[in-house]
């Protein structure tokens, strides 16, 4: 067995539905969402609700399809009681004033209540925790909310920490010990998460390469880590230890797989893999991969143990020992994939289709 232990229950009583999705728009805005429901096989669907703005409305379906499958996988693999879910906003919400976007995301918590518990969402890219402080005017399942409310407060420190011990278990594989110290780390993105981990890191002793598209991040982490700062199209090609990707999804394709110069890619962005065959191009150049949704888990944890999920007070000490356990599921999924001649990134799809009843 994968890991021993059972699993908790849901203490959520949900409508069971079937995967769909389902579209929405804003009357005064005309700004238009989408939430995804991927499995409900183990309890309703949690993810975050992501905001940008996409070419079309098919491409940002497509984007919350593909994310809420990764968040069954990542509840799967986290022994979660829950499914896969995730919402997009189709939209710069940058251009909302202070009124106009509370009230946007209270009008969203209300879509989100008739779905009637089959999804709760979260924060995520281009979202806040008073952001979701504002959904919680409409409806109760929404996490993330702000410390004060009771909340977890950014789900950023957590998944930071979550990958820190992912790395930290591949490292223990490919180099002998866990160690980061005096490693190189080359970080793509340096966004919430990202920046997050640069800290980690770099108190960790490691030597940090990083890169963003927004020139700002790079230069604050410099000022205030000490970083070697590198052009966004250089970094996947970093003479480095470890390659991290940190930003947006589809880091990894034939392109940059054939430019890597590292011996592991462990880092926190969702769908890091533009396909299953990077993740076996990985494999087949001796590159370490530690599946995204394995070790990006940390924030999912933190905020599935709200009270409107867990049934419970928010216990931070519970939940950081959780979030430390992933380096020891990191290694039990590299002794899988090893036992079993897989490749990291199959193993953990097999694993994660084993527990959702599933066949990859």
């Amino acid at each position: 067995m994968y890991y021993s232990g059972e699993y908790r229950q849901s203490p959520l009583s949900f409508s069971p539905a079937a995967a769909r999705t389902v579209s929405w728009s804003q009357e005064a805005s005309g700004i238009q969402a989408v939430v995804a429901l991927d499995s409900l096989a183990l309890g309703p669907a949690l993810g975050g609700t992501r905001a940008r703005k996409y070419a079309s409305l098919d491409e940002a379906e497509a984007d919350a399809q593909a994310l809420a499958a990764a968040m069954s996988y990542k509840a799967a693999l986290a022994g979660l009681p829950l499914g896969g879910g995730k919402a997009v906003i189709d939209a710069d919400l940058k251009g909302l004033d202070v009124k106009e976007r509370a009230a946007f995301f209270a009008d969203f918590g209300q879509f989100v209540d008739s779905l009637k518990g089959a999804y709760i969402t979260t924060e995520d890219s281009g979202t806040t925790t008073e952001d979701m402080a504002c959904i919680r005017q409409g409806t109760r399942y929404v996490v993330g909310l702000p410390e004060k409310m009771g909340g977890s407060g950014s789900p950023s420190p957590y998944t930071a920490l979550g990958v820190l011990q992912g790395m930290k278990a591949c490292a223990k594989k490919v180099f002998g010990k866990e160690s980061l110290a005096g490693r190189t780390v080359a970080v793509q993105g340096v966004g919430s998460v990202g920046r997050e981990l640069v800290a980690l890191l770099v108190q960790a002793g490691a030597h940090v390469v990083c890169a963003d598209l927004i020139k700002a991040r790079v230069q604050e982490a410099k000022k205030k880590f000490g970083v070697q700062v590198v052009a966004p199209e250089e970094i996947h090609s970093v003479e480095a230890d470890v390659f991290a990707p940190c930003a947006l999804g589809d880091a990894l394709n034939a392109k940059t797989v054939e430019a890597l110069a590292c011996k592991i890619v462990c880092g926190a962005a969702n769908n890091q893999l533009a396909s299953q065959e990077a993740g076996e191009a990985l494999h087949e150049q001796g590159i370490l991969y530690a599946p995204d949704y394995l070790v990006n888990a940390g924030g999912l944890i933190a905020v599935s143990a709200e009270p409107v999920v867990s049934g419970k007070a928010f216990d931070r000490a519970a939940v950081l020992e959780r979030v430390q356990a992933i380096g020891a599921r990191t290694e039990e999924l590299l002794r899988f994939a090893e036992e079993s001649v897989l490749s990291p990134a199959w193993a953990a799809r097999v694993l994660a289709e084993q527990r959702l009843g599933g066949v990859p």
